[in-house]
């Protein structure tokens, strides 16, 4: 399971370090024990991106690119024996995906994995980070 620093954790849901901290004192994001710097598990900053998840004021329209990336936490995956839904939580926005099962698994997809989901007209295609 992946477990990312306080700074980490911070910059995906678009909040600062002392937020971040102030959550693990208080309990409503756990502390993933181990030595080093602290930690949070990946599935429970999953779980925590969704609640904090709110949509922005939207202002005028502004010209967009066709491509577009949007970076953040895997919540979800159901797999059968061929698709994958994959439900990722990119700060305010829930990105969902259709994949193969086998892409999904080839990819480690599941909660609490960071991924970048690459959008094209109707089609988003999930990437992996080097560095997770």
């Amino acid at each position: 399971m992946p477990r990312y620093r306080i700074a980490q954790a911070a910059a995906l849901l678009g909040v600062s370090d002392d937020t971040v901290r102030r959550w693990v004192e208080s309990g409503r994001l756990p502390s993933a024990g181990g030595p080093g710097p602290a930690r949070v598990d990946g599935r429970d900053l999953a779980a925590l991106a969704q609640q904090v998840a709110s949509a922005p004021e939207l202002g005028s329209p502004v010209a967009e690119s066709a491509r577009n990336r949007f970076t953040g936490l895997v919540t979800r995956v159901v797999k059968d024996t061929v698709m994958a839904q994959v439900d990722l939580q990119c700060g305010p926005f829930r990105v969902v995906s259709l994949m193969s099962a086998e892409a999904a698994t080839e990819l480690g997809l599941e909660p609490g994995v960071l991924a970048v989901a690459s959008v094209k007209s109707t089609h988003v295609v999930v990437e992996v980070p080097e560095h997770r």
